[in-house]
């Protein structure tokens, strides 16, 4: 299968454009029409995963953060990443990366850490904001499911665990061909009056393109009448970081033992003790103080993350448990999250996981 079409397929699965403007997600480097032979799914594409894909013959990496951030200017060999990058050219490997695309998906990165820690009812802790619009167009009556069947076709509709969503309202259209047109329906010079349904739906601006194509391409009118309204509504099934509850609360240090249990870890940095149960708990996956104050926000009793700073723990205000997890082992789970997803979509050819060690933090005890 030619790497084009399995990154369209992985792209089904993982909306690659629910990612951060700042991350360089997608496609890093690869031929597109060259056939794949393999995929080696990893954390970081660094220069030992390279090897490890040319020893299974595995000729796509899959990986969570992107080897390219920024600032690429050349290709010696000077560092880690031109050394990774040259190798996989060198020896024909694609490399494709999805980073904030999974830790903005409900069941990516944050998700995982979640399900881990047992939490329920679970919800997204940054909503992404203003990504959403609502299209209305006007269809006669007799194309109204058409139009409404390539809308939801193209990706409108879908709010939340639903899709094919819509609201449609009969009325009365007008209009008047005049010179130059070439109508549906009517004559030129006279006004027309049709029986029409006003249709509604909602979808995000990613796929906008997209769907104005379908629409125009089912619609029957040689000029489509329709409008698209950004909306200010939260989009609650996509963002940053997530938080859920136990279903019986705990102790403080309880919570650390816990934690340092089903993380497999070392040691846990922490804010100081608040005295309170913990119940509510905020999880974001990577780097995540900036998530410190929507979990205070949310009345989390424990917030856990990675790369906390001196100065953010002081925001705790005595009111939630901050914990430094570390940023490697706050996203440990995302390698298996993503053999399981692409083992499902595809087949014909292996998906194997890397042994490759990518962490770069060691402790000393």
């Amino acid at each position: 299968m030619e790497l084009r079409k399995v990154i369209a397929k992985i792209e089904e699965r993982i909306k690659i454009n629910q990612a951060e403007d700042f991350d360089n997600v997608g496609l890093l480097c690869g031929v597109p029409t060259r056939d794949v032979s393999g995929i080696l799914v990893c954390h970081d594409a660094l220069e030992n995963v390279v090897d490890e894909a040319v020893e299974k013959n595995c000729n796509l990496i899959v990986c969570f953060h992107p080897i390219i951030f920024s600032g690429l200017k050349s290709l010696t060999g000077k560092n880690y990443v031109e050394r990774a990058i040259l190798k996989a050219i060198e020896n024909k490997i694609a490399i494709y990366a999805i980073h904030t695309a999974w830790d903005n998906d409900f069941f990516g990165v944050n998700q995982g850490i979640c399900n881990q820690l047992g939490l329920k009812n679970l919800k997204i802790l940054q909503p992404k904001k203003n990504n959403l619009k609502q299209l209305t167009v006007f269809v006669p009556k007799d194309y109204s499911e058409k139009v409404k069947n390539a809308l939801f076709e193209a990706g409108a509709g879908n709010i939340g665990f639903y899709d094919e969503c819509s609201f449609t309202i009969n009325g009365n259209g007008s209009f008047r061909p005049i010179e130059g047109s070439n109508p549906f329906s009517g004559q030129q010079n006279i006004r027309e009056n049709a029986d029409e349904d006003m249709i509604s739906v909602i979808f995000e601006d990613f796929k906008q393109g997209k769907i104005i194509s379908a629409m125009k391409s089912a619609h029957p009118y040689e000029e489509v009448a329709y409008q698209i309204y950004s909306l200010d509504n939260e989009n609650h099934h996509s963002g940053l970081g997530m938080y859920g509850e136990f279903e019986e609360e705990m102790d403080e240090k309880d919570f650390l033992h816990f934690v340092k249990e089903k993380f497999n870890l070392e040691i846990i940095k922490h804010s100081d003790f608040t005295g309170k149960k913990i119940k509510r708990v905020g999880v974001l996956g990577g780097s995540g103080a900036t998530g410190i104050k929507s979990a205070l926000a949310k009345k989390c009793d424990a917030y856990l993350t990675g790369d906390i700073k001196y100065h953010d723990y002081f925001l705790a205000e005595s009111k939630m448990l901050i914990c430094d997890i570390g940023h490697y082992e706050s996203e440990q789970f995302v390698t298996q999250q993503l053999f399981e997803i692409l083992s499902q979509k595809f087949s014909t050819f292996a998906i194997s996981k890397s042994i490759e060690k990518t962490n770069p933090v060691n402790y000393f005890i």
